[in-house]
């Protein structure tokens, strides 16, 4: 039986970004796409736990995806990181946007942003069982474990 892909893979393979250099990306780049990976995960995890009106999903994956949230889970997560993905998550937080999140901190924003720079990292370097490690260890670090 042959070698089976995740939906990471069938996502990169059928839109050809397999074949990029990271370090081309910036910061914010990777922040994007983070943030969009981020979110179909919590979403995934969210319908996995209830099966209930879609009211009620959102109400949870938006506690989940706030900036709050992703720089608390990053301040939990801090010790666990490599050294490559704290260097990542440095770059994507000290990263200079024109906008900020309408209900975050300016501190929680540059550590949303680093957070889900390093989601986009891992995500586009085929790295995702390493990303949903993190997220599922930095859920349970904070308390908000979706398992």
């Amino acid at each position: 039986m042959g070698e089976s892909l995740d939906i990471f893979d069938i996502i990169q393979n059928k839109t050809n970004l397999q074949d990029i250099d990271i370090h081309n990306y910036s910061p914010l780049t990777l922040a994007y796409i983070g943030d969009g990976i981020y979110e179909l995960i919590i979403r995934t995890l969210v319908v996995g736990k209830a099966n209930t009106s879609a009211k009620n999903l959102h109400k949870m994956s938006s506690s989940l995806v706030k900036a709050a949230t992703q720089a608390e889970m990053i301040k939990a997560l801090s010790e666990d990181l490599t050294e490559e993905e704290m260097k990542v998550y440095k770059r994507g937080r000290n990263a200079k946007s024109a906008t900020m999140a309408k209900n975050a901190t300016m501190s929680d924003y540059r550590s949303a942003t680093g957070f889900e720079a390093l989601m986009g990292h891992l995500y586009i370097t085929k790295q995702s069982d390493r990303m949903i490690e993190l997220i599922q260890m930095g859920l349970s670090k904070i308390g908000k474990d979706v398992r």
